[in-house]
């Protein structure tokens, strides 16, 4: 069977009783030719390049887990993880869950305070970070009465001020360990990593994944990925965010790859020389990225020989960018649809022409559903909720501490997602957007989305983002708060006018907004819900 012949009805699951994620990205490559590859390359703007093959990644890893029980470390306690994008980041965030922990691994953007608030709502034992990061954290974390343990990575020497925590030096303590036991045998449904997204609260809520996650990716490998022997993968983003946890770490590891991070200042031209430096096959970055690389180079695919495929995810990529993109480098950018409670499950793939504005298929195996407030499925091209069966391998197993929350997202055997989208005849996913992202207005729906797609097709336009704006009582416009490129010029009145020549009446904005940029999350995504009261509050 090919990959092209790969599809929802032949598609079968096998999760097998016993799985560790640790072990399947480590381990398992041991005594086959993979084991001497190169999995990790860090290139750190102050400290220089470094690399760890697969049998280097194993053993450290094994004796990150042996450090673990040597702190008497319990089945299922939490190991934050708070590093740089650096070799220590897997052989902790492995290593964790090789020991049957569960890794907790957060942003280093976060301040001390929110930190703090991570490790009191997980409980965790132990905390792992950066030497040169501990002195911002001690104070705060101190606080924490469920903290035991502080592992530091780098260099230099450790104060011992931690307060009522032990600390230890991370390659010391490795560098002492010379046996290890075997991984914990963990089940497939055990938990393994406990990872944060923004929540209704006002605080972050934890989102518990176990390993049976890492076999729900395996779809993304010929209908994301397209990986091919010899893979070389640069990802542009940070390990604490889900989008690069998976397919920046755990995805390539799982399947052999060798992965290329950054950490430490950049700009638009560093990802091409990092991907002719290292020879990299495949690019996964966001948007934004890609559009800096467009508009503040003039590197091209001569530039980038080896480079064959490109990914992007975190929000959509402008029609614009993609022809761009094409244009310049000749190769398409797949998109992928994911989100914390199930990664990538929707994406772009070889075997489909890409239809821009268009999510592309569910890989295979995701048996995603649109269905109505009855938990029925919605006729062809009608707005329905993207639904996943509770069955889905790579589905979380529930919201930390929150029970309740964890009720409200599944019914009847579904997790609601939240988003909707349509189906057109071909089978071609178009999102619309979070369920408090679209706009009502005068009566109609309107997906910001949409409007979004077709407004960035304008050429001064470089970004866009689409609203609900309330002037009155039970009345609602559209308005589109636009990012100009730089050194252009357009007014108001011609973008409304460009939407009346593109948008049907109910969909065009009624409002303009020209601003300099949006609210963002730590990981660069627009926070609508803020844009959205910062608008009115001024108008």
């Amino acid at each position: 069977m090919t990959n092209k012949t790969i599809t929802q009805k032949n598609w079968h699951w096998e999760v097998p009783e016993n799985f560790n994620i640790g072990v399947a990205c480590t381990d398992a490559h041991l005594n086959t030719p993979v084991a001497d590859r190169v999995a990790m390359i860090v290139e750190d703007h102050d400290t220089g390049t470094s690399t760890l093959t697969f049998k280097q990644l194993a053993v450290r890893t094994s004796k990150f887990a042996e450090l673990l029980r040597k702190l008497d470390l319990e089945l299922e306690e939490r190991v934050i993880i708070r590093l740089p994008n650096s070799l220590d980041y897997p052989t902790a965030f492995l290593g964790a869950m090789k020991a049957g922990a569960i890794s907790v691994p957060t942003s280093t953007l976060l301040v001390a305070e929110e930190v703090r608030y991570l490790a009191e709502d997980s409980g965790a034992s132990v905390l792992v970070t950066h030497k040169q990061m501990w002195p911002d954290l001690r104070r705060e974390l101190d606080k924490v009465g469920t903290l035991k343990h502080v592992i530091l990575s780098g260099e230099g020497a450790i104060d011992n001020d931690g307060g009522h925590l032990i600390l230890h030096d991370l390659d010391a303590e490795l560098e002492s360990i010379n046996s290890w036991g075997q991984a914990h045998p963990t089940k497939a449904d055990d938990p393994a990593y406990l990872v944060y997204t923004s929540g209704t609260t006002g605080h972050p809520k934890g989102v518990l994944h176990a390993h049976r996650a890492m076999i729900g990716r395996t779809p993304a490998r010929t209908h994301w990925f397209d990986f091919k022997e010899g893979d070389r993968i640069m990802h542009s983003g940070k390990f604490n965010w889900t989008y690069v946890l998976g397919s920046g770490l755990m995805d390539p590891l799982y399947n052999g790859k060798t992965v290329i991070v950054h950490e430490g200042p950049n700009d638009a031209s560093l990802w091409p020389k990092l991907i002719a430096k290292h020879q990299c096959t495949i690019f996964v970055g966001v948007p934004t990225i890609y559009r800096q690389i467009i508009q503040k180079t003039e590197f091209s695919a001569k530039d980038v020989p080896s480079l064959r495929h490109c990914m992007s995810a975190g929000e959509h990529l402008s029609d614009e960018m993609l022809s761009a993109w094409r244009e310049r480098f000749g190769m398409d950018v797949y998109e992928a649809i994911g989100m914390s409670e199930l990664s990538y499950y929707i994406s772009q793939n070889i075997y489909h022409p890409i239809r821009p504005g268009s999510a592309g298929f569910p890989q295979p195996g995701h048996d995603v559903r649109l269905l109505d407030g009855e938990n029925k499925e919605v006729a062809q091209g009608d707005e329905g909720m993207i639904c996943i069966p509770d069955s889905d391998p790579g589905l979380f197993l529930k919201y930390w501490n929150l029970p309740e929350e964890t009720a409200k997202v599944r019914h009847g055997g579904w997790f609601h997602t939240g988003d909707y989208a349509r189906k057109d005849q071909d089978g071609y996913i178009w999102f619309l957007g979070r369920r408090d992202d679209i706009i009502n207005t005068f009566g109609y729906r309107v997906s910001p989305h949409e409007v979004e797609r077709v407004l960035k097709t304008h050429p001064a336009i470089a970004d866009c983002v689409a609203i609900g704006q309330e002037v009155g009582k039970d009345k609602t416009l559209v308005a589109a708060c636009v990012v100009l490129h730089p050194g252009t010029s357009v007014t108001e009145q011609e973008l409304l006018a460009f939407g009346e020549q593109h948008l049907a009446g109910y969909k065009r904005p009624k409002v303009i907004h020209i601003m300099q940029d949006y609210p963002r999350t730590k990981n660069g995504k627009v926070i609508r819900g803020t844009l959205k009261q910062q608008i009115e509050a001024v108008a």
